[in-house]
């Protein structure tokens, strides 16, 4: 199976997808800034009665909804959100909440220390130039304010033994950075989490795929070591057939046909290794369908193992052309052969269509999986069988899968036995997916 080393463009298109969660927290954010100004600046004017140039201030939040459904656009589209992107959006935001204050009593408006809000979300958000730039035009909008603002200040005391407005703003102010931090800040730590936990994945991933790549030489390496000693066991065996001894007793020469015929499946085994290996043909892959290929591999099985029983249902319709590499065939082989070792009176192989997707379930009627290995399964050497190199069957189907877009899942029946089910999504069959990564 190829290699699929981890690097740093691996981590790209996580950290687009943390950037487009966080344009997300930014479009909640603006939401909640539309609100509350509107919620504000009607306050202010009817029942504080303080005089305020609604109309332009209507304006601000009528270009801040506008950003937020160009953000909502760009959020559907799911293309790459970049840092600079992120940046812009916020640069705007300081822009509105420079232009409301601006309107509203400049600098003695007590929301002014809503810049600090934008900060350290360009601080979480942001590279550090972003957020060191955010720094910079924050303080250059609040130095502006300083000395410009429209119309006259904003009143600082109020009648009738009323503490004074500006402390009473500063507390709203206080109240609603520290929820909005809060909040915000917990559903970025949320994303960054869960990027870390995609990181450490890719990098388990890697391991488990640069383990099968050593397996897969020493696979390699032993099939060109055994080839020789198999040509040499298969001449022996041909002149013992033509011996009298072997010729007159029935008993002998049927031993021998036994023989030649496990020795013809060691050969074939041999063969697919160098062939999975690509050092014995050419580069095309082999065209069927699904349902033949389930059909013949399911009849070349029993031949080679010989289960008293094995209960075989093919419910795929309908069929669907597909381009068979010899690795899907050798992990699904590997499913039964785990079944037939832990049931060989019985085992079951029920095929499956749904929502292009092909279901294949392996049933048998053995001790089913311990709860320790159902929590570990795939991985390498997590086996109740209890002897060495045992354990890797499965996790050589779950990394196949894997790199076929599919997954495999186990459990135990109700009423006994274990159950493996491989999903496989039909498209990358039918692209020789398997071959391609």
């Amino acid at each position: 199976m190829p290699h699929r080393a981890f690097s740093d463009g691996d981590i790209a298109p996580i950290s687009d997808a943390a950037n487009r969660q966080n344009l997300f927290l930014l479009m909640l954010l603006r939401w909640i800034a539309v609100g509350g100004q509107v919620a504000t600046i009607l306050f202010v004017r009817f029942v504080l009665g303080i005089p305020l140039p609604l109309g332009l201030m209507g304006l601000v939040i009528l270009l801040l909804m506008a950003l937020n459904l160009f953000s909502f656009w760009r959020y559907r589209a799911k293309d790459a959100v970049s840092n600079t992107e992120l940046f812009i959006q916020l640069l705007l935001d300081v822009a509105a909440l420079t232009a409301q204050l601006y309107l509203s009593g400049g600098a003695s408006n007590p929301f002014v220390t809503l810049f600090l809000l934008q900060i350290i979300l360009s601080a979480v958000l942001l590279e550090a130039w972003s957020a060191w730039a955010m720094v910079g035009v924050t303080s250059l909008c609040f130095f502006a304010l300083m000395s410009l603002s429209f119309g006259s200040a904003m009143p600082l005391m109020h009648g009738d033994g009323m503490a004074p407005l500006h402390l009473k703003g500063m507390f709203i102010c206080f109240v609603l950075a520290a929820g909005l931090l809060v909040f915000f800040v917990n559903k970025i730590n949320r994303n960054l989490r869960q990027r870390d936990d995609r990181l450490a994945d890719l990098r388990r991933q890697s391991a488990e795929e640069e383990h099968i790549v050593r397996m897969g030489l020493l696979a390699s390496g032993a099939a060109h070591e055994l080839g020789t000693p198999l040509a040499t066991l298969s001449v022996i065996i041909n002149d013992w057939r033509r011996m009298p001894p072997f010729r007159s007793d029935p008993g002998l020469a049927q031993e021998i046909d036994d023989m030649q015929s496990q020795l013809d499946r060691c050969k074939s085994i041999v063969s697919g290794i160098l062939m999975s290996s690509g050092e014995a043909r050419g580069e095309g892959t082999v065209r069927t369908t699904v349902n033949a290929f389930l059909d013949e591999l399911i009849a070349e099985w029993r031949i080679h193992r010989s289960p008293r029983r094995v209960s075989y249902r093919n419910d795929f319709a309908p069929d669907e052309p597909i381009h068979l590499d010899l690795a899907l065939k050798q992990v699904i082989s590997s499913l039964f052969d785990n079944a037939y070792e832990a049931s060989p009176d019985w085992l079951g192989v029920v095929v499956q269509r749904a929502d292009e997707q092909l279901l294949l379930t392996v049933e048998d009627q053995g001790p089913g999986f311990p709860p320790e290995m159902l929590e570990e399964f795939g991985k390498p050497y997590r086996s109740s069988k209890n002897r060495p190199g045992s354990g890797l069957g499965l996790f050589l189907v779950v990394n196949v899968a894997r790199k076929l877009g599919g997954t495999v899942s186990a459990g135990n029946r109700p009423e006994g036995g274990a159950a493996v089910t491989l999903s496989l999504p039909l498209a990358r069959l039918a692209a020789g997916g398997a071959r391609g990564r």
